[in-house]
């Protein structure tokens, strides 16, 4: 029984490390935002507890080499949500969280979408949507070819799944049954202008999936000890690819932005910066 209760108590503090992360990442994110005076906050704030799981408890990366080869490959598809890779990485270790104040400015080495290589860790370009998972199944195939146990993970917006190009991907990757590519989407129901299922309905988003050779499963996408579960556990079937389908509500964390999409494009100025810190302390 004291062992029982030992692994309890272990859960619980890790639990809370991990919810104090995540919420330090999120304050971040405010604050190099309003900094730079740039959007896509909301994106940014919906995948914060899906990079927290995936840094802190998944992938298996090398700080003081960041580009080893033996690193697992992470690409953020939805690169204008880049901000809240930045944070991560920086609370990761991967560089000082100083360095996150020179986020989109002239001249610095942190712009505003995923720009490869432009800081430790940053694996590839992405912005223009519908990229990253074609470049990440290109990844997961010359692992395959070279007889390489590396794994890659791509996270991916809900609104960019109306690209073609993910789902010529999303069939490459079945047809050559990739179980070291694992997909998320990140699925917050808002897109740039509107409700996913308004603009272009996804639906059964599950379902195509798995006609298409993935093996699926869904999680709320703010609930880290979910996450953690299901990420742990791929590939979900061996020889297939995986996808996990996290539920997510833009803005996450502030009560504000939570399910608006004018956070997809809007700044903060300093009395929203001060009220959405104060939320989250």
């Amino acid at each position: 029984m004291s062992r029982l209760i030992q692994a309890w108590f272990s859960d619980i503090i890790l639990s809370m490390s991990l919810k104090e992360t995540a919420k330090e990442i999120r304050k971040n994110v405010l604050k190099m935002t309003f900094k730079s005076q740039t959007s896509h906050i909301g994106s940014s704030l919906s995948c914060i507890e899906i990079l927290t799981v995936l840094y802190f408890k998944i992938l298996k990366v090398d700080l003081k080499n960041p580009f080893s080869e033996k690193r697992d490959r992470f690409v953020l598809s939805k690169g204008h949500a880049v901000a809240s890779l930045y944070s991560t990485l920086a609370q990761k270790g991967f560089f000082p969280l100083k360095e996150l104040d020179c986020y989109c400015k002239d001249g610095k080495k942190m712009p505003g979408h995923s720009t490869k290589r432009s800081m430790p860790g940053v694996e590839v370009t992405t912005g223009a949507l519908g990229h990253g998972l074609p470049i990440a199944t290109g990844m997961a195939l010359a692992l395959k070819k070279d007889k390489r146990n590396q794994r890659v993970f791509v996270l991916m917006s809900d609104g960019e799944c109306d690209e073609g190009s993910n789902w010529e991907a999303a069939l490459f990757a079945g047809h050559h049954k990739l179980d070291n590519l694992t997909s998320i989407i990140d699925y917050n129901k808002l897109q740039a202008f509107g409700r996913t299922n308004k603009v272009l309905n996804l639906e059964p988003l599950a379902k195509k999936w798995e006609s298409f050779g993935w093996q699926v499963k869904e999680v709320d996408g703010h609930n880290l000890e979910d996450l953690e579960k299901n990420l742990s556990k791929i590939p979900f079937k061996k020889g297939k690819p995986s996808l996990l389908i996290a539920h997510t509500v833009k803005g996450k964390g502030v009560s504000f932005m939570e399910n608006k999409l004018e956070w997809h494009y809007k700044n903060l100025d300093q009395k929203l910066l001060e009220k959405a810190l104060k939320e989250l302390s």
